[in-house]
């Protein structure tokens, strides 16, 4: 299975327009967030994705609202909000949580998690958030420091997803990383393609 995976679009239509053209590519897409500039033509930019008549898994960023996103969503048949949810194909369990990417410990995503982790038994886990965990390539800045989330990191290190999908700080756009077996990717807004 191939995934399209991108990040932080921020309504950049070039950015938009490069993974609409890509997408022909792979069977999957996933958003880890902010595909808009504080939810503005969230639906406009949804349908896009739409008419490509391919699965488009998604969750908000800090730029869109979990309300936004549900409306957004609600009467499309292929772009599906994930947001504290599963979504299952084959031999892979997709478990989304957006918003945020400013705390360091997530009460809320650890309590879905675990139920998340027990009904994915047997099930090879993709994991999408909007932050990223912390300790890793992917949230350290420059004279700041490490500013991921630890939440996040001791789901990983416990379930051992995959592949873990997150965004959210644009400096590390592209970067790649690993916790244990885990392969963690902040694919930016002009995406990457991952075969699983």
């Amino acid at each position: 299975m191939k995934l399209l995976c991108f990040v932080d679009t921020h309504s950049n239509t070039k950015a938009i327009n490069h993974l609409l053209k890509i997408s022909k590519k792979v069977d999957i897409l996933v958003c880890a967030g902010d595909i808009t500039n504080w939810g503005e033509g969230l639906k406009s930019i949804l349908k896009k994705f739409e008419k490509l008549k391919k699965i488009m898994l998604i969750i908000p960023g800090n730029h869109e609202s979990e309300e936004e996103m549900h409306e957004a969503c609600k009467n499309l048949k292929y772009v599906i909000n994930l947001h504290k949810g599963a979504y299952f194909e084959g031999e892979f369990a997709f478990f989304g949580f957006g918003g945020g990417g400013f705390a360091m410990e997530d009460k809320n995503f650890e309590k879905i998690s675990k139920k998340f982790f027990k009904d994915a038994k047997g099930k090879k886990i993709i994991l999408i958030t909007h932050a990223p965990p912390f300790g890793t390539k992917l949230d350290n800045l420059p004279g700041l420091g490490h500013r991921g989330c630890m939440s996040i990191r001791k789901f990983i290190e416990d379930a051992q997803p995959l592949v873990h999908i997150c965004g959210h700080l644009h400096e590390t756009a592209g970067s790649v990383d690993k916790i244990g077996k885990t392969i963690i990717v902040n694919p930016g807004p002009h995406g990457r393609i991952i075969e699983l």
